[in-house]
This record gives C-alpha cells, sequence and structure tokens, in this order.
C-alpha cells in the first residue's frame, strides 16, 4: 500500500510539472528570439511528437519498431504531395498521411506483431526498407531522389505559420497537448495494461488482457503520431527527399527513446533534446565533437538504466522542496 501510495503521488505530481514546463517553452521565444535556437526547438518539438508515440510502443507496452522514421515520411511526403501535386488543402493532406500510416500500420502490424524481439524489429525494418525504396523508385509521384520541393507553409483561417516564431507556437501547442494525451492515457487502465504487456505478455494473457490487440492499437497510435510530425516537418522545411526517412532516422528516434528514458514520462522530451542539440552544442571541439557525444551517451547508458530521467532522479532524490521530494516520471 505505502508503495503503490508513492508511485500515485509520484504520477500526481507530473501535472504541475508539466503546465511548468509548457509555461517555460512558450516562453523560449521571447528570451532566446534567435532564428537558429527557434529552428533547434522546432526539431526537438517535432521529434518528441514521434518520440512519444515510439516511447508508448516501445517504452510502455515493449514493442520494438525500426519503421517509424517510414511512418514519418509518409505522412511528410502525404502533404508534399496532397499540397504540390493535388492543390489540397494542406490540413486535408495532413488528414491523408495520418489515414494511410493508420491503414500501413494496421496491414504490418497484423502479422509482425505476432512476433517479439528481434523477429519483430527484423519485420519493421523490412518494411521500412521497402518503403525507403518507393520513395526513390516512384518518381513521378514523389519526386525521385530529388524529392519535393516548394511545400507550402500550413494556416488556420488566412493566419499563415509562415517563420520561425510561428511555427514554433504550432508545433510546441501540438507537442504539448499530445504529450498531456499520454500522460492521462499511461496513468489509466490502458497504461496498466501496457505496463502488464511489457513485464510478461504470458502473465497479461492470463490476467486477461487481449495481448495482441493492445500491441495493434498502440502500433497505429505511435504510427499516426509519426505521421504527424512528418506533416509538420514537411511543411516547415517546404523540401523533402528519401534519405530524410531511412534506416539511420529510426534508429535515431529508438536512441532517443533510450537515451530519454523508456516508460517515462518525460523520457521523449530529454531523449529528443539530447540527440537533436548535444551534437550542435558540441561542434566547437571540432574534431573531437563525435567522440565526446558518443562518450556522453555511453556514460548515460552504463551508469543509469531509466536514462536521462534517471540521472534527473538522482539529483532530485537529493532535494526537497517544502518538505516533498519530487521525480519525473
Amino acid at each position: 500500500m505505502q508503495i503503490q501510495h508513492r508511485l500515485d503521488n509520484r504520477r500526481n505530481n507530473q501535472y504541475p510539472v508539466f503546465w511548468a514546463f509548457t509555461a517555460a517553452v512558450m516562453l523560449w521565444p521571447l528570451l532566446y528570439p534567435s532564428r537558429y535556437h527557434l529552428n533547434m526547438m522546432i526539431f526537438v518539438g517535432i521529434s518528441l511528437i514521434v518520440v512519444t508515440g515510439l516511447n508508448l510502443l516501445f517504452g510502455y507496452a515493449g514493442q520494438i519498431s525500426l519503421a517509424h522514421a517510414t511512418f514519418f515520411g509518409i505522412g511528410a511526403y502525404s502533404s508534399a504531395v496532397s499540397c504540390t501535386k493535388l492543390a489540397w488543402n494542406p490540413w486535408i493532406g495532413m488528414a491523408v498521411g495520418i489515414l494511410v500510416a493508420a491503414f500501413l500500420a494496421l496491414i504490418v502490424g497484423l502479422p509482425s506483431l505476432k512476433l517479439t524481439g528481434y523477429y519483430l524489429a527484423m519485420a519493421t525494418l523490412g518494411f521500412g526498407v521497402i518503403v525507403e525504396i518507393l520513395f526513390i523508385q516512384l518518381v513521378p509521384l514523389t519526386g525521385g531522389p530529388d524529392g519535393i520541393g516548394g511545400i507550402p507553409s500550413l494556416s488556420i483561417f488566412g493566419f499563415r505559420f509562415n517563420s520561425d516564431f510561428r511555427f514554433y507556437y504550432l508545433v510546441w501547442v501540438i507537442a504539448a497537448l499530445f504529450c498531456l494525451i499520454v500522460m492521462n492515457l499511461v496513468n489509466s487502465k490502458v497504461g496498466r495494461n501496457m505496463r502488464a504487456l511489457h513485464e510478461s505478455e504470458l502473465a497479461a494473457k492470463v490476467l486477461g488482457i487481449d495481448t495482441f490487440r493492445y500491441k495493434l492499437k498502440i502500433f497505429i497510435f505511435s504510427a499516426v503520431y509519426a505521421a504527424i510530425g512528418g506533416s509538420l516537418f514537411a511543411h516547415y522545411i517546404s523540401h523533402i527527399t528519401p534519405e530524410s526517412f531511412g534506416i539511420m532516422h529510426s534508429i535515431s528516434f529508438v536512441a532517443m527513446t533510450i537515451i530519454g528514458g523508456m516508460g517515462k514520462i518525460w523520457g521523449p522530451f530529454l531523449g529528443a533534446c539530447i540527440i537533436t542539440i548535444l551534437p550542435e552544442a558540441l561542434m566547437a571541439f571540432e574534431a573531437f565533437h563525435v567522440i565526446i557525444y558518443g562518450g556522453i551517451i555511453v556514460l548515460i547508458l552504463m551508469f543509469f538504466e531509466e536514462g536521462m530521467v534517471g540521472l534527473i532522479n538522482v539529483i532530485l532524490g537529493k532535494v526537497s522542496i517544502r518538505g516533498k521530494k519530487w521525480y519525473l516520471q
């Protein structure tokens, strides 16, 4: 009972932290208005959307996917093709991307989610390779290796998100909303069932949980998050090519999940920051920046099983605010 009480308190503590975090993010452009800082934080926000969905699948449900850069690309190409070749409204293009990603996740998930571990990873990797080849070969539709340019900016009722400042707020409002949805989800019965699935699929089945149905729904849900992130990416950079959606980017999303902290609400944000910002921050070290970057990642993984969330919780464990310990979930 005491353990459960502490867990409930830790979960309840996340909401004040979340709103404080949201307020800080919204104030960021006023404190650091340079285009460089806004650009970096926009990419962090887009990565956060993708990794939040992947963390739900990988961190909570225990199902690894090496195809999330593919769903990311499907969202991007759906928006690009819809706007540049069909002259559709960009929001319709985004909706098309969501539907296509959800449908393909269903088709791929039905057979592949019967596999586990490395076999599941290889199945999703194979799907990603096939789609990447299609991005390159379907030249009339995707533009081939040259990709698609001239993708218009998003707009709402005539208000165009055609500057870094405006697009920053669009991305982070969406990211904050999606994170809030996941926070509520993981603290519900669905979240408890996902944790049971992660710990032991056999035990979850004994408890009456339809494990395959849960895995499939979460896989589709995470693919939709990736597609939305891809659509935002396309409308922000205005030109996309297949190389932005290859296997290395899928591995990067998985790395963000692991380094930030698998199965942790704050893991995706911390992982997205580390993988996106740290390489840029270390460029001043010139030839040694890759070694330093790799060393930092290895140290985090070696000494903190819960990633950056675990590191921060070690620090917070030594601090008491109003007689209360605060931890990141």
